[in-house]
């Protein structure tokens, strides 16, 4: 095993995974929005979402085996970021992997919402050199270069 990291597009044969993913109870904890949300509903997202040309979805993989998701949204020069760890992979660093694999990719500004408690998601905003810049009803803004 070679623990290579590369992120590949998303696409719609990822929905199963991606929806598994969303679902996890300590995803759902994490997101803003926290309901179950029901494959159907999920795949319309997935669809316009892929087809959105200012957002930007990638499946994170080591060595071919798919371990978490990252996702960009650009609005007015500013990419926000979000990023979710496959439960099996959590606490060996990928997260950090990841994100920093897609923030080498970006031209401008990027910010991130972490939840309150989310310790893991803060030490990501962090080591892609994000600072915290407020707090506002239980979510920390993060930002680089803004």
């Amino acid at each position: 095993m070679k623990d290579e990291l590369i992120l590949r597009p998303a696409a719609m044969h990822d929905a199963e995974l991606l929806h598994a993913w969303r679902n996890d109870p300590e995803v759902r904890q994490a997101s803003h929005d926290q309901s179950e949300i029901d494959f159907e509903s999920h795949q319309i997202w997935l669809k316009q979402s892929l087809e959105n040309p200012d957002r930007r979805i990638f499946i994170a993989e080591r060595d071919g085996v798919p371990v978490g998701t990252v996702r960009s949204d650009c609005s007015a020069g500013t990419f926000g970021l979000s990023w979710t760890i496959a439960p099996e992979f959590r606490e060996q660093g990928l997260g950090k992997r990841m994100v920093a694999l897609l923030v080498a990719q970006i031209q401008g500004p990027i910010r991130a919402e972490v939840r309150i408690g989310n310790v893991a998601s803060v030490r990501i905003a962090e080591h892609v050199g994000m600072k915290l810049d407020s707090v506002e009803g239980g979510i920390m803004h993060f930002r680089k270069g803004i």
